[in-house]
Order: structure tokens, then sequence, then C-alpha cells
């Protein structure tokens, strides 16, 4: 996010600051939830799936998730986004997210220069209307 906003020249301002968490809750059961949330990394551990494992066809199809972005302007306001989409997060969205960005660079963005660049900064908006348009997402802010 801090690298999009730089490419952008501080579209989000020179001040902008990101963060991200999980919330867990409060007390013993908020520490308990955290705890268990820490042990689930994949990447920590060699506990994660196996190739070929992973959510079924029916569970991929049948997923789906919300995302709240909690934001605050350097005016004090709250600002909250949510974003979602219609299956799995981590197969059904992804490859549909993968395919509409290939689309977004050759369609939409052609002329757009090489270079180490964020999917927010070189495809943008373009991008955004595919996924809401073809990938099941959502986009809203208020």
């Amino acid at each position: 996010v801090h690298r999009t906003n730089f490419l952008l020249g501080q579209a989000y301002g020179a001040d902008f600051v990101y963060d991200e968490m999980m919330v867990a809750g409060l007390g013993d059961m908020g520490k308990a939830a955290a705890e268990a949330i820490a042990k689930m990394n994949p990447l920590a551990s060699d506990k994660g799936p196996k190739p070929g494992e992973g959510p079924s066809k029916e569970e991929r199809e049948n997923g789906h998730y919300d995302i709240l972005f909690v934001g605050e302007t350097s005016g004090g306001d709250r600002i909250d986004a949510v974003v979602t989409g219609d299956k799995d997060p981590g197969y059904g969205s992804t490859s549909k997210m993968i395919a509409q960005a290939a689309l977004c660079l050759v369609h939409d963005v052609p002329d757009a220069k090489g270079g180490i660049w964020t999917p927010g900064a070189i495809m943008g908006a373009p991008l955004r209307q595919r996924l809401i348009d073809h990938a099941g997402m959502t986009f809203t802010a208020g």
C-alpha cells in the first residue's frame, strides 16, 4: 500500500499511514482466538495443506468473504470500506483476480511502461471495474 502511494505521487497523502491486523476479541476468549490464529498461519510451519489438498469444489464455489477496512482522515473522521467476493478467497477469487489483471494489462493499460509496479498503481480503476464486472467482487466506501 505504501509502494502504491509512492508510485502514484503520494496520492493518499505524504503523511499516509497503513497497518493491518485481525481482530480476535477481548479477554481470555480474545487471547485464545489470537493464539489460534497465529498457529494457523500455514507459512509459519509445515502444518498447512499439502499439494493437492485444500477446499472441495463445493467449498470453493459456496465460499465468500467480506473484508472491512477502517480508515481515519487527518481530521479524525472515520471511513469504512468493504470488499466482498462471491467465491472462496484462496481459490475461487484469486484465480479470477489474476485472470482479470492479465486482461486489464493487455486491454486497458497496454501502453504501461515496465518496471516494479503494484496492481493499484498500474491498473487502478480499470482493474477495480473488471473485478466488479467479471470476478464477483464489490467495493463500497462511506
